[in-house]
């Protein structure tokens, strides 16, 4: 019986160093240089070659003529006469300005190499369709509130994903990939003007091992990476499992600082966390689940009514009805609609403040964190 339990706790030790490894690639093909993404995790721990190959600076003057080259480029693939056919829209969307620089920085303003990530992101869409699911298609997943785009937005009009991994309530990877491609095309949208990344809340509450799949995880990793670059902009794990921490403590001193800084280890006990999402979040609207003073819960009935609010915008919008000559968002394929979102905010329905400074607000964040010096604090990961 000893042995057994041995065995287990053996077992339980490389399922969850696994599930960690995971767990870093899908923040990996988010946040980390295309370098890093492409080598692998053991290419962090190496900083001769990170040394050799770290990110590329491209001056404003030189980004349209890089942009123009990766427009006039990815003509010439044999795909894309099959894909202008097939997407019409959307191949013209995915090849503003805003989108090439996307696949730009994601591959370190290397034209062909981005190029390349575009045409498959385009071959995806035609073949997934990501833009035709709808609420209907994806309830389901969505009863337990495991994933659901909030009612407020950060300080810098992001909108916002809560995750909550012990809600998970399917088995089947193909339909909890399916719903998070609707969730991560949902928060897209609803981006205000001159925005064009997301916040992630992941709420560990009651978290064990059973709530997540491994290959579900690896599969949420390939399609972030391949098919959303550069849409990440702060993921907060809120109580994570302690052993998350000393791995990621490990990587973080061999990844950028831009890179590091977009993900934060916050924990309800250490009196740090409140100051810290206060300089990031309206308390009054953060939900209490985070430190908030908003007790309201997960309505799926409301949600429900939300999300196909936004369908049949969605549908609008691919059928023309927009008007031509409404501006357009960075981020946002129908921000034209931002001003009647139900996720504007309370005080005279403005998404956000212009004069706001992304540096000054995460600045300040890591101010109080460093003020900490050591201790509980030192877990709050800058």
């Amino acid at each position: 019986m000893h042995m057994i339990c041995i065995m287990r706790e053996c077992y339980d030790y490389l399922l969850s160093f696994e599930f960690t490894i995971s767990v870093y690639s899908v923040l990996q093909s988010l946040v980390t240089t295309p370098e890093e993404r492409d080598t692998g995790f053991f290419y962090t721990m190496n900083p001769q070659l990170r040394k050799s190959s770290s990110s590329v600076s491209v001056s404003a003057q030189d980004q349209p003529k890089l942009i123009n080259e990766v427009r006039k480029g990815i003509e010439k693939h044999k795909s894309i006469d099959k894909i202008k056919q097939r997407l019409k829209d959307e191949y013209t969307r995915y090849l503003s300005d805003e989108s090439i620089s996307r696949y730009l920085r994601a591959r370190n303003w290397n034209v062909k190499k981005a190029e390349k990530m575009l045409e498959t992101s385009l071959i995806w869409r035609m073949n997934y369709r990501p833009e035709d699911i709808r609420w209907d298609h994806v309830a389901p997943e969505a009863e337990t509130g495991k994933i659901y785009r909030s009612s407020f937005m950060d300080k810098l009009g992001r909108t916002i994903l809560v995750m909550r991994p012990k809600c998970q309530n399917s088995k089947s990877t193909r339909a909890q990939i399916k719903y998070l491609v609707y969730c991560m095309e949902n928060a897209i949208l609803n981006l205000p003007p001159e925005q064009e990344q997301m916040v992630w809340l992941i709420d560990f509450h009651g978290f064990s091992m059973s709530n997540v799949s491994i290959k579900t995880t690896k599969e949420t990793a390939h399609i972030l990476q391949d098919h959303y670059p550069e849409r990440l902009g702060l993921a907060i794990l809120y109580n994570p499992p302690r052993f998350f921490e000393p791995f990621w403590r490990v990587v973080k001193p061999f990844l950028e600082p831009k890179t590091a800084n977009k993900v934060k280890f916050l924990y309800s006990d250490d009196p740090n966390t409140k100051n810290i999402m206060e300089s990031m979040f309206y308390i009054d609207r953060l939900e209490s689940a985070f430190g908030g003073k908003n007790e309201a819960k997960f309505d799926l009935k409301i949600y429900a009514a939300r999300m196909k609010e936004d369908d049949a915008k969605r549908v609008a919008l691919y059928n023309g009805e927009c008007s031509s000559s409404t501006p357009r968002g960075r981020g946002s394929t129908f921000s034209e609609f931002t001003a009647t979102n139900s996720d504007s905010d309370s005080d005279g329905g403005k998404p956000k403040s212009p004069e706001i400074n992304e540096e000054a607000i995460l600045a300040e964040a890591q101010k109080i964190e460093a003020a900490d010096g050591g201790g509980r604090g030192a877990r709050i990961e800058a």
